[in-house]
């Protein structure tokens, strides 16, 4: 696997050196379009709906249309805005495992530790595991906030990264808000089906099927000779950073006494509040 990010995990004073890495990839096997005559590949044209003319990148802008206007953004405007290059990745706060809806998970990546010791790693992945907690966390990921959940898979960290609120629709749906009578008998047979499929799930007892046929006929047609040269290139590098070094425990002691100062002063802040309204 290939890094894509490093950083660090921060909680309190704390520091958790780690390279970040894709948990998932998918499988499904790449198709493109070709002229059936002669296998010549069919490419999408960047074509001005407006003069016709083909536009190469250098005169391309990106632009917001609200269904009534257009309004076009320039490299200009887009660089006039705070562009995100932290490499830490905050810990804002610690919430009971089970109150994280699956609905918000996005992407999920594994953490490495990046550092010649991998003590504080260690330690924060069994305090989640004992504390059944997870770590809401804010970050940089190719000049974009993200927010995401840190939590314990195995032995491993892994960041999840969750969809804003605002990116969660309602299911306002008419239908559900009509009365259904459901009787004794009916919800018996109901759980009686669903004790008749229950077993421990093993992800490894389901293949796709599709993909798995779909490799067998491109393999059979390369066998007969049925196919065409082509080539491919790529490559990235991980850039290097020295490891940010603290005692473990001291910065566990001042991240404590640091929090427990916060909150007092936001309790302070808090009854003053209430006594000015009185």
């Amino acid at each position: 696997m290939r890094a894509i990010w490093k950083g660090a995990v921060a909680f309190g004073l704390v520091n958790v050196p780690v390279k970040v890495y894709s948990a998932t990839e998918d499988h499904d096997i790449g198709l493109h379009q070709v002229h059936d005559r002669d296998g010549g590949r069919i490419r999408y044209q960047r074509r001005c709906e407006i003069c016709g003319e083909i536009v190469d990148f250098e005169h391309i802008d990106k632009a917001y249309d609200d269904g009534e206007r257009t309004v076009v953004l320039t490299d200009e405007d887009l660089s006039s805005l705070p562009v995100e290059r932290s490499h830490e990745i905050e810990v804002v706060e610690f919430v009971p495992s089970d109150q994280l809806d699956p609905i918000m998970l996005d992407r999920s990546y594994y953490l490495e530790p990046d550092s010649t010791s991998i003590k504080a790693y260690v330690l924060l992945r069994r305090t989640l595991q004992e504390t059944d907690r997870t770590a809401i966390v804010q970050f940089a990921l190719r000049q974009k906030s993200r927010l995401a959940a840190l939590r314990v898979r195995g032995d491993v960290l892994m960041l999840q990264t969750l969809l804003w609120d605002d990116e969660i629709r309602e299911a306002a749906f008419p239908a559900l808000e009509e009365k259904v009578r459901i009787s004794s008998k009916e919800k018996q047979m109901s759980a009686a089906l669903v004790e008749s499929f229950s077993t421990d799930f093993d992800p490894g007892n389901f293949t796709d099927e599709y993909q798995t046929q779909l490799r067998t006929l491109i393999d059979a047609k390369i066998d007969r000779g049925d196919s065409l040269d082509t080539e491919e290139t790529f490559g990235a590098g991980d850039e290097e950073d020295d490891d940010n070094v603290l005692d473990l425990m001291e910065a566990l002691r001042r991240s404590v006494e640091q929090n427990r100062q916060k909150k007092a002063g936001a309790k302070k802040a808090s009854g003053s509040s209430k006594q000015k309204g009185a």
